[in-house]
């Protein structure tokens, strides 16, 4: 089972939100789409949805194109940002609405609905209305609605994005458990790189509807093959320096140390974040971040060097890696 799109491309009046998009996803993998906003990830779910249509290039569901095949044929899991639930009806009524309209009786729509209860833990929340819910318990039952479709692919668009980040953190285990890892393929967007990083298998950071860069979160922080990706993937951002007109060097906040014989610099703010703090400095060639350990007594004035193996260089012009690892 594989969900491909093959030269995928939107556009409304002369602008292409999407152009030329080819991305696979395999068998039981999760594909995060990651980039800032109107950079097309949501289109690209709308398009693979059946909720909107292409203006070129063709959708492909388990080796079947999808061009004829309307929304609510598609067998799709999605998972909305919103929720999307309806909130005059209790959580069971919400769940067991999509089975009745396809055909389920009476007592398969119990069934599958009391089973589907226990797995996301909310059997003791079945008669409750959304209202009465928390965010991350809404979430679950919104998480349960898909999986009751017994869908093909799963679409995510931005499912935690309206949590709190402590939410966010216990929807995580919620989300590996009831939807990652098995056999359906997963496209997840987000515009929260940490988010991705930690749930996808591979990433696909756009920009301006283009793929800029695929590859595996290892990949994308360690090898980022343009500045952008660079200054995308990592908090603290990485630290872009250009030593000439001709390149730009990046060098990570966690790659900076103290050194009395390195570059003069004067501390701008300071964060503490638990066993670490975030440092902003400033330098002549500008303003640096570091991350060192919280323990760490830190001056007003200070120097600080890094090892050269540990750049990222890119032209300045293209902003494509120079490095040749």
């Amino acid at each position: 089972m594989m969900l491909k799109l093959a030269q995928i491309g939107r556009r409304f009046g002369e602008t292409w939100i999407l152009k030329d998009l080819n991305l696979q996803v395999g068998e039981g993998e999760c594909v995060a789409l990651l980039g800032p906003s109107g950079c097309g990830k949501s289109t690209a779910l709308r398009l693979i949805a059946g909720l909107d249509q292409p203006d070129q290039g063709e959708v492909f569901i388990a080796g079947e194109s999808q061009s004829r095949i309307p929304a609510h044929r598609r067998r799709i899991g999605m998972v909305f940002q919103s929720y999307a639930l309806f909130p005059h009806l209790s959580v069971r009524r919400n769940l067991t609405l999509g089975l009745q309209i396809r055909g389920a009786t009476a007592l398969d729509q119990q069934q599958r609905v009391n089973q589907i209860l226990e797995v996301v833990r909310l059997s003791d929340q079945a008669e409750r209305r959304p209202a009465q819910l928390s965010g991350g318990q809404r979430q679950r039952v919104a998480l349960a609605r898909a999986l009751l479709r017994d869908p093909l692919v799963y679409l995510l668009d931005e499912p935690m994005s309206n949590l709190d980040a402590q939410l966010r953190d216990d929807l995580r285990p919620d989300l590996r458990r009831l939807i990652l890892g098995g056999p359906q393929p997963v496209v997840y967007v987000t515009h929260d790189q940490q988010e991705a990083m930690a749930l996808a298998d591979r990433i696909a950071v756009l920009r301006d509807g283009r793929i800029e860069q695929i590859g595996t979160p290892q990949q994308l922080y360690n090898t980022p093959q343009t500045s952008f990706v660079a200054q995308f993937i990592g908090r603290p951002t990485m630290n872009l320096l250009k030593p000439d007109s001709t390149e730009v060097v990046g060098i990570r906040p966690e790659h900076l140390q103290f050194d009395s014989a390195g570059l003069p610099c004067r501390l701008l703010n300071r964060e503490w974040h638990g066993a670490s703090q975030h440092l902003l400095l400033d330098s002549s060639r500008g303003q640096l971040r570091m991350v060192c350990a919280g323990d760490t007594p830190i001056g007003e004035s200070s120097a600080i060097s890094w090892d050269p193996k540990l750049e990222h260089r890119f032209d300045a012009s293209s902003g494509q890696r120079l490095n040749r690892d």
